[in-house]
């Protein structure tokens, strides 16, 4: 076994032989034993298909039918005169489009004043069976039809006998409804009793066999398969020989021995059973499924000829010699493809080769099974290719490892000099925006030296006092909101809030009380929704504070015209809103405007403090601070908190 799977000629003429004989074998064996059960096979169950299709469609038309009498009969013997009768057979028409007619006919004297017949019958005139645009519509013409002795007609007696509804086929010997072909009618008949139980009429909805012969030869299996039904004697309600019609069964001019299949397949159809069977009609071989209508003594049955269900199997002769040449065709192959599978990795490792020599070392050599010389080599070049990847993955990874190092000193160094700058700038304008007051008090403390001996006028120490207060309280201010800032306080205002009774009205008079220290001439209007004895648990601290950053930002950026404040509760929350009008806050600005340190205006007084400081405020006390964005004529800010109670 060994020799074998290391010479490469006995690998060549056993992979002929396991591949060229049993390929023959199996497939002629399969061909002439399986073909004609399988084609045979598909052909009942094809038939099957198609027959239960048909008897579903001709049992929907037959169940409307019978739903449509079924649903107006009682209103016949409600209102049973001869005029409310020719009303309803109109009516059951006109309403059932399945129906070609309907008759309510009625037993003798029933209607004194017409004697012993009374029969109204309602008929649908012009059907062409048509959809789309070339359907014309119906026309339904009623009458009293003539008087003839109807009451031995099958349609009226069998139901009156029975005393069941029925359906029944019978062909219209006067054909004088010009209805149908040669006047073939099936109708649905129901006996009809008045309020003491007696049998007074019969109501019959009649259904061309025309009709029925189209509803059922909508789909045929086979070109030359036809459908065909019976009645339980045999006789033909349905059958493409017209002649057959009403005047042949099944059972006739057959010969027991010759046709035995039909004859028995005759009495399987008569007594309601379901099958198929292989019967010899006319001389010709068929197939014949069948299966019984319900609600009726009917059988149905699909003919297809033997000649169409084989007429694949009888070109199996040429399928054959087709497979001959394909085999043979197949052989040569097979032997070139053993041949290049033998040799085939050697032109592999000699493009691959030459691929690694000319710098490509992304190249794959995959490892094989083989035992032979060949295997053995192929295994050797992945080995080696393998020891080549790793040693050269080693060096990219330490090379691009170094390159990734390199990038993030790049990166820390631009973010130390980032640092750097930006502290450069926070101290260049914390000094400035703290010597720009200071410089205002020692000018004015100097001037107030220096003037020792004259003393001021009345007017000019007040304006000194005012500007000197004034940068006071904003360098105070500075000063507070830096303290603010750190990390310190914002542990504190985080770690140990002291909780009071905050009354609201009385924070927001001291919000408006602390503006106009800074902007006395500012009008500032201030709206509550609140009772003066409004209280709620918080810190009344850090709302001053929170609120007063709002209306400082509001009177030094705005117009100066509508700042107001207001006050109100919003369900769990108290809410105090800071508006002004003005420029506003451009919408490009709006992301940065609560981060720390951080200016629209690198030249505007400030530190950029005040609203990232009434924000954390706020977040620190359970609530948040937000800019309304659906407000465009200035700023609104809304400061929303926890509506605790003691």
């Amino acid at each position: 076994m060994i020799s074998i799977r290391k010479s490469l000629s006995n690998k060549l003429s056993l992979s002929i032989i396991l591949l060229s004989v049993p390929t023959f074998v199996i497939a002629l064996g399969v061909l002439f034993s399986q073909s004609r059960h399988i084609i045979r096979k598909e052909a009942v169950n094809r038939a099957n298909s198609v027959l239960s299709t048909t008897m579903q469609r001709v049992y929907r038309n037959m169940l409307t039918i019978e739903m449509g009498t079924n649903a107006n009969s009682w209103l016949v013997t409600r209102h049973l005169n001869p005029d409310s009768v020719l009303e309803l057979s109109n009516r059951i028409v006109r309403l059932n489009p399945h129906m070609d007619g309907c008759s309510i006919s009625m037993e003798p004297n029933v209607f004194p004043q017409h004697g012993r017949y009374f029969s109204a019958y309602s008929i649908r005139k012009n059907h062409r069976y048509l959809t789309g645009d070339n359907q014309e519509k119906d026309s339904i013409s009623t009458v009293v039809e003539e008087q003839y002795e109807y009451f031995d007609k099958i349609w009226y007696s069998m139901p009156r006998d029975e005393n069941r509804p029925c359906w029944v086929v019978y062909f219209d010997e006067c054909d004088s409804l010009a209805l149908t072909l040669d006047g073939m009618l099936a109708s649905y008949s129901k006996p009809l009793y008045n309020d003491d139980g007696e049998f007074v009429g019969v109501i019959s909805s009649d259904l061309s066999l025309l009709r029925l012969s189209k509803v059922i030869n909508q789909e045929k299996p086979y070109p030359n398969s036809y459908f065909m039904m019976i009645d339980e004697s045999g006789n033909y309600y349905v059958h493409p020989d017209s002649s057959r019609l009403f005047t042949h069964s099944i059972f006739d001019d057959t010969n027991p021995k010759d046709q035995a299949g039909l004859i028995a397949m005759g009495h399987e159809m008569t007594a309601g059973k379901q099958g198929s069977m292989a019967v010899d009609i006319n001389g010709k071989s068929c197939l014949v499924c069948y299966q019984p209508v319900p609600g009726t003594a009917w059988s149905m049955a699909l003919v297809c000829p033997e000649s169409d269900v084989l007429a694949g199997y009888q070109q199996q002769t040429y399928i054959v010699i087709a497979l001959l040449i394909i085999g043979l065709a197949v052989i040569l192959l097979l032997c070139r493809r053993a041949v290049a599978r033998a040799i085939g990795p050697l032109h592999e490792l000699l493009k691959k080769t030459r691929s690694i020599a000319e710098g490509n070392m992304e190249v794959h050599i995959p490892r094989s099974n083989r035992i032979d010389a060949v295997g053995r080599l192929q295994n050797s070049f992945a080995a080696m290719l393998e020891s080549l990847n790793f040693h050269m993955g080693s060096v990219r990874y330490t090379s691009e490892q170094t390159q990734h190092r390199n990038e993030e000193l790049v990166v820390a160094t631009r973010l130390a000099e980032e640092s750097d700058r930006q502290k450069t700038a926070f101290i260049q304008n914390v000094t400035h925006q703290i010597r720009t007051p200071l410089n205002i008090i020692m000018g004015f403390a100097q001037v107030l030296r220096d003037s020792a001996s004259t003393q001021p006028s009345e007017d000019d120490m007040k304006s000194i006092t005012k500007t000197m207060d004034h940068n006071a309280k904003l360098l105070y201010r500075l000063v507070s909101m830096l303290f603010d800032s750190s990390d310190a306080a914002f542990t504190e205002e985080l770690n140990s809030p002291q909780m009071d009774m905050v009354p609201c009205n009385e924070v927001g008079r001291e919000t408006l009380h602390y503006l106009k220290e800074h902007y006395p001439d500012v009008p500032v209007t201030y709206h509550s929704e609140v009772d003066d004895n409004f209280c709620f648990q918080s810190n009344h601290l850090y709302i001053m504070r929170c609120l007063r950053e709002l209306l400082y930002n509001a009177a030094k950026y705005s117009d100066g015209k509508n700042v107001s404040l207001s006050v109100s509760v919003v369900g769990d929350r108290i809410r105090f809103i800071v508006q002004d009008t003005g420029k506003g806050i451009a919408e490009s600005d709006r992301e940065l405007m609560f981060k720390f340190f951080t200016k629209v205006d690198d030249l505007s007084e400030g530190l950029g403090l005040g609203l990232p400081l009434a924000k954390r405020h706020a977040q620190n006390l359970g609530g948040d601070l937000t800019l309304d964005e659906n407000y465009h004529d200035g700023c609104r800010f809304i400061v929303d908190l926890p509506l605790r109670k003691a």
